[in-house]
């Protein structure tokens, strides 16, 4: 039996990656929604069983067409608050007209359900859409949790890992936990979810979950150097650091946003393991630190 999936946002980073794995699947069929179609790579734009609608976030006109007779429908946004809450709300109105049972919000994150409002803002909107979602009557909300990116963590942006110098900073003790996944294994996961006409609700994923200095010693298993470590400072110094650029130059928001995800994940607050829905999906191998930086260095 074919499964109808549509995709907002296919040509985005993670939009591409959540295609690729549908595609893998010979009973989906997919259809692709995306401002400008084209920046969609040669091998999945050809591929028969994917077809490409064009259309703005706020095109109501295009959307309807789109999401009609989809059996899910996914966003994969990735903006500013006016595209994450309006524009999400737009495709989930589409989605209850024409009777979609299941739309898979633009999550991808911690559990921002244990958030208070302004305590990290960019996940604000996830709670609003997730609201929003619990007033309609048909289509039903599907939200993933995979904790943090593996790859955004180990980016220059969050700072954390120094590949040239050899050096893993952190904060805290060393000893508090990070749940994060790869976009890979996040994208595996959701297409499974996709596919899946009972998972409704949260779905927590998680490729690892390890502490700060246990992510240091999987990274040096994957290179075969051992980390320098340097400690950055405790919680509180964290807490006010974060605070006190925020209060600099509010608008600024990529310059205190790390402070804040940093912050809310290793003191705990919004983690949501050990207990996870991997299990649903045994054909799926949870990737980890040291595999995701393995496969990051091929």
């Amino acid at each position: 039996m074919t499964i109808t999936v549509g995709l907002a946002g296919i040509t985005g980073k993670f939009g591409t990656l959540l295609a690729t794995s549908l595609l893998k699947n010979p009973t989906v069929s997919l259809r692709g929604y995306a401002r400008d179609p084209s920046k969609l790579s040669a091998s999945l734009a050809s591929s028969p069983n994917l077809s490409l609608t064009r259309g703005g976030a706020f095109d109501a006109a295009a959307i309807a067409p789109f999401v009609s007779g989809c059996d899910v429908v996914i966003c994969s946004y990735l903006g500013d608050d006016k595209l994450m809450t309006d524009g999400q709300k737009l495709l989930i109105d589409a989605c209850e007209t024409a009777g979609v049972p299941r739309y898979v919000a633009s999550d991808w994150t911690l559990d921002y359900t244990k958030l208070a409002p302004g305590e990290i803002a960019s996940k604000d909107p996830m709670k609003v859409v997730k609201a929003y979602l619990e007033t309609k009557s048909t289509v039903k909300g599907v939200h993933v949790f995979i904790g943090g990116f593996m790859d955004t963590l180990l980016s220059p942006f969050f700072q954390m890992w120094d590949p040239k110098a050899g050096t893993f900073r952190y904060r805290g003790e060393g000893d508090e936990v990070w749940e994060a996944t790869s976009y890979a294994n996040a994208a595996d996961y959701t297409a499974a979810v996709a596919v899946d006409p009972g998972a409704v609700g949260i779905q927590k994923f998680i490729g690892d979950r390890a502490t700060s200095k246990e992510i240091a010693a999987a990274i040096g298993r994957a290179t075969g150097t051992e980390p320098k470590l340097e400690r950055l400072g405790s919680l509180e110094e964290l807490k006010t650091l974060m605070t006190e650029t925020r209060d600099k130059d509010p608008a600024n928001i990529y310059a205190y946003l790390p402070y804040f995800y940093e912050y809310y994940m290793i003191n705990g607050l919004a983690l949501f393991g050990p207990e996870t829905d991997n299990a649903k999906y045994p054909e799926i191998k949870p990737e980890s630190w040291e595999d995701f930086v393995r496969r990051s260095r091929q």
